[in-house]
């Protein structure tokens, strides 16, 4: 396998085939994807086995807010005291079926903080959002390191400062 991944392009890539098994996932990538990209409301990432041009997995980043009344104390009370502060929302994040075991989910998501920390340096961000549909992708997303949000646990945030450690750590 030669996997790459890169910005979802409509005319290039084949997802007629893809299947996550989420209905709001799988849909999303069919009938939506394209028309964020143009709209610039979210990047579009996907995972191929070059040369090939299927669609293994996805997932989107965009730009975000976070009520600063919503994030840890910890974290929070070092932050200016902005009512809304920026981040990154790591929106969707999918493998299709055929694919699952592959650690693609983990790939993706090394991927998508390793972007998103990087664009940081230029675009403020402090931290990456992800929402979860369940609470087993919420589980996924604690096994890294992510955060809860105080009054909605499936809603979760990494601060850019754990994903530079982690980024150091894989030497990436």
């Amino acid at each position: 396998m030669v996997l790459k991944i890169e910005i979802f392009e409509s005319r290039r890539h084949s997802r007629s085939g893809f299947c996550c098994g989420i209905d709001s996932l799988d849909s999303y990538l069919n009938k939506q994807a394209s028309q964020d990209l143009k709209r610039r409301v979210s990047t579009v990432f996907v995972l191929i086995n070059e040369p090939e041009t299927n669609i293994l997995a996805y997932y989107t980043l965009s730009s975000y807010t976070v009520d600063i009344k919503a994030l840890n104390e910890v974290f929070a009370k070092n932050l200016p005291r902005y009512p809304l502060l920026p981040a990154t929302l790591l929106g969707r994040l999918a493998v299709d079926n055929k694919y699952k075991g592959n650690r693609f989910c983990e790939l993706l998501l090394v991927d998508a903080l390793k972007k998103s920390l990087d664009v940081s340096l230029q675009i403020a961000s402090l931290a990456v959002v992800a929402e979860s549909l369940d609470e087993r992708a919420s589980g996924f997303y604690l096994k890294y390191g992510f955060q809860q949000f105080k009054q909605d646990p499936l809603k979760l945030y990494l601060p850019m400062k754990s994903i530079a450690e982690l980024c150091a750590k894989l030497s990436i």
